[in-house]
């Protein structure tokens, strides 16, 4: 069993996938919407964060949908491009170099996202039963416990034994590394959950 897809690619192609799924990945569009709709400085309202959540803060819902979509959708599409003219190892390396985008993009002097949205997106076009066994259990411990960045945290955490369950070994090590990155992006969230501060669903 093999918890690496095989590695076929050129050296050329690899760091072509790295630099291109990075490059997608890092475009801050919860910067850019809040900015085109006049709603400020995202990175002076509520955490700072660049995400949808906070994109939520400003009070316009369908500003934080769309940055939810197209911050899914960058690092969809990193793996789909990737996916139309190279190998499954070179698939990956963009979904993963897309996810470091959005989590230290260059643009921001690499203050990103925590990467939950670019996350499910990549999950999704890499093996899209995956992706849904990861939002399903976003979903039911946050019915159960009523906390986001928990249910973003068990979901990360679970991703490599959905992989193996579902018979796709080879994305392991991949599930792994991007849930480590959660669990990192995530440090603060933790320490407010461990302290009994963090807020649940619904509450302010």
């Amino acid at each position: 069993m093999s918890l690496l897809p095989a590695l076929t690619s050129a050296p050329l192609i690899l760091g072509l996938a790295a630099v291109l799924g990075y490059l997608l990945g890092s475009v801050p569009f919860g910067i850019v919407i809040t900015r085109a709709l006049g709603l400020g400085d995202l990175r002076q309202i509520g955490s700072g964060n660049i995400g949808a959540t906070n994109v939520l803060r400003t009070g316009n819902k369908p500003a934080a949908l769309a940055t939810l979509i197209l911050d899914s959708g960058k690092g969809a599409a990193a793996v789909l491009i990737a996916r139309a003219v190279a190998p499954e190892d070179a698939v990956q390396l963009a979904g993963f170099a897309a996810f470091l985008g959005h989590c230290f993009p260059v643009w921001l002097r690499f203050q990103g996202g925590k990467g939950v949205a670019t996350y499910i997106g990549t999950l999704l076009a890499l093996f899209w039963p995956l992706g849904l066994a990861c939002c399903a259990t976003w979903a039911v411990t946050a019915a159960l416990l009523r906390y986001s960045s928990l249910s973003a945290l068990v979901a990360a955490a679970l991703s490599p034994v959905w992989a193996v369950l579902l018979g796709r070994e080879e994305t392991v090590v991949l599930c792994i590394l991007l849930a480590l990155l959660i669990f990192i992006r995530h440090r603060t969230n933790i320490s407010r959950l461990i302290a009994g501060q963090e807020p649940k669903i619904g509450k302010k």
